[in-house]
């Protein structure tokens, strides 16, 4: 059962930071998996349920610079989503672990890179993005609790392109904004499926907001200025992006909230549920990213999610449901 998209009136919104959100909250007896908890929003996302008493694990691709930046935060554990082995060998040393998952959130991602082929060719930021998590959150199926959130950090920039089902490889042309929509369209749908599939744990898909994070690694300063994000010193400009603080704001929502009881599948952003887009609201050409707030209807399109997770199962090999009903 999915919820309809629109505001549920949080008492939270664009400003609020994710301490705010976990004012009051104990996670004392929680475990939370958070990819990306190391940098950037992800790491004040780990700060966060770090503070209210969870105990975090962090998979990152480069374990040594993850230490260093959690000095001692959190549990660290090696994972590379561009590299299914990679996948398969973090989840098989947690299940070995014996322990239970109460929360997982997929904060790592790529944006808008060069034109990168991983594995058997796929396009790298619907592969790291989508089939890493897809994959990495299946395997650990198994051990996240009935009543677990999952979280699965998409972003506005969903609005550029749904799923190119006639493409997805980008094999006649590689465009970098389409692509990093293209992985975005999939972090939402994969919340819709997946919250269908559960029996009781609850999958939403969020934008956290524009922030300031090693996420614009791949684009130039001059880039960066014309897309209105800095001045020509290079500072941001304030009135489009949110602090870190506030940008993790809306995925620890979406884990913890005693709101969301019994909701799911849903997109989320600046701590509620989403409105649709206008169906007359499209980006604008050129290289700017969309602004525009709320969820294109492909972006949480049932029907749509389902097909994706077909296809997602067939390429990555994983599929925890693949007997359940409902599932092709």
């Amino acid at each position: 059962m999915t919820t309809a998209q629109h505001k549920i009136g949080s008492g939270f919104g664009a400003e609020t930071t994710a301490t705010d959100v976990l004012r009051g909250v104990d996670l004392s007896d929680k475990l939370a998996v958070v990819t990306g908890g190391y940098s950037g929003l992800g790491l004040e996302t780990t700060r966060a349920l770090a503070a209210a008493g969870a105990h975090v694990v962090v998979p990152a691709r480069r374990p040594d610079a993850a230490k260093a930046a959690l000095g001692g935060l959190a549990e660290v554990d090696e994972l590379d989503l561009a590299d299914l082995g990679s996948v398969r060998g973090f989840a098989d040393r947690f299940l070995d672990s014996g322990r239970q998952i109460d929360i997982v959130i997929t904060s790592a991602a790529v944006m808008a890179c060069p034109e990168t082929r991983v594995g058997p060719g796929w396009e790298a930021q619907f592969a790291t993005n989508h089939l890493g998590h897809f994959a990495l959150v299946n395997r650990l199926w198994p051990v996240i609790r009935p009543d677990a959130r999952v979280v699965s950090v998409s972003s506005r920039g969903h609005h550029f392109s749904g799923i190119r089902w006639d493409d997805p490889w980008f094999q006649t042309g590689y465009d970098k904004w389409q692509a990093y929509g293209q992985a975005k369209t999939a972090n939402a749908l994969f919340a819709v499926h997946l919250d269908r599939l559960s029996d009781g744990a609850r999958a939403f898909s969020v934008h956290p907001g524009s922030i300031m994070t090693p996420l614009q690694r791949h684009l130039s300063r001059e880039e960066q200025i014309a897309n209105g994000w800095i001045d020509e010193d290079g500072n941001p400009l304030g009135a489009y992006f949110k602090t870190p603080e506030q940008g993790a704001a809306t995925q620890v929502w979406c884990a913890t909230s005693p709101r969301l009881a019994g909701m799911g599948g849903v997109y989320c952003e600046d701590c509620d549920i989403a409105e649709p887009a206008p169906a007359d609201d499209l980006p604008s050409g050129g290289d700017r990213p969309p602004v525009r707030l709320g969820v294109r209807d492909y972006a949480v399109d049932p029907a749509q999610a389902e097909r994706l997770w077909a296809f997602s199962a067939e390429l990555t090999g994983v599929n925890a449901f693949a007997s359940s009903r409902g599932q092709s």
